[in-house]
C-alpha cells in the first residue's frame, strides 16, 4: 500500500511538473509574441514629411516590388503603373501590374478619408473587387497602416490571406510600402514596394507592363 502511494504521489508530482512547465512555454510565447507585436501608427506622428495619401498618389505613380517568403527568400518580382483620380475626398487609384513571369493583374481602389479622429490620425476606408469587406486605414505623420483580407494566387492557387500594410513617405516623390502577409495569424511573407512619382518617376517611368525585360 505505501508503495502504491508513494508511486501515485510521484505520477500526481510528475504530470503537475509537466503541466507547470507547458503553461510557463506558454506564458513565455505570449509574451514574447506581445513583445514583438508592431507598434500602432500614432508612433510615426512626429516623422516627416507628413503623408497625405490622396496628394501623393494624385495623378501617375509607378511602383518597383518584391515578395518574400517567411523565410526571407524572394518568390516573385513585379513592377506596377499607378493612375490616381481625386473626387471631393475620395481617391480612385487603378493599378495595372506585371509580374517577373508574364502574369498580369489590375485593381481599382475607392478610398475614402473618413477625416481625423480623437488620437489626431486620419481614417481612410477602401474598397476593391478582390478585397474581402472593407480595407480599414489610419494615417499619423509619415506613415499609414492598411489592413485588408484578399485573394492573393501563390503557386497557381488562389489562397485568401490578410495585409498588415505599411507605407512610410520618405520624400516629396518618394515613399516605401511594407506589408506583411497573415494566414490564420501566421505570417506567410511579405510585400516590400517602392513609390515614385513626380521627378522621381520621370527618371525611371513610365514601366513596361507589357513584357518583362531586365535592364
Amino acid at each position: 500500500m505505501a508503495r502504491q502511494k508513494r508511486s501515485m504521489a510521484r505520477l500526481i508530482f510528475g504530470s503537475s511538473l509537466r503541466l507547470f512547465l507547458t503553461a510557463g512555454l506558454l506564458v513565455g510565447a505570449f509574451a514574447a509574441l506581445s513583445a514583438c507585436a508592431r507598434k500602432d501608427v500614432t508612433h510615426l506622428s512626429e516623422r516627416r514629411p507628413s503623408l497625405v495619401l490622396e496628394e501623393f498618389f494624385a495623378g501617375d505613380t509607378i511602383a518597383l516590388g518584391i515578395f518574400e517568403d517567411r523565410f526571407g527568400n524572394l518568390r516573385r518580382q513585379f513592377r506596377v503603373n499607378l493612375q490616381g483620380t481625386i473626387t471631393g475626398n475620395q481617391l480612385v487609384l487603378d493599378e495595372t501590374f506585371l509580374y517577373e513571369d508574364g502574369e498580369k493583374a489590375s485593381r481599382v481602389w475607392v478610398i475614402d478619408n473618413l477625416g481625423r479622429s480623437e488620437d489626431g490620425s486620419f481614417r481612410y476606408q477602401g474598397r476593391a473587387d478582390d478585397v474581402e469587406g472593407q480595407a480599414e486605414g489610419r494615417i499619423s505623420g509619415n506613415g499609414l497602416n492598411w489592413q485588408y483580407d484578399v485573394g492573393l494566387e501563390m503557386a497557381g492557387n488562389k489562397m485568401d490571406v490578410h495585409f498588415d500594410d505599411w507605407i512610410y513617405r520618405q520624400s516629396e516623390d518618394i515613399a516605401i510600402n511594407r506589408a506583411y502577409v497573415s494566414k490564420f495569424g501566421i505570417e506567410i511573407g511579405s510585400v516590400t514596394i517602392v513609390f515614385l512619382r513626380g521627378k522621381a518617376a520621370a527618371a525611371v517611368g513610365p514601366l513596361d507592363v507589357e513584357q518583362w525585360i531586365a535592364r
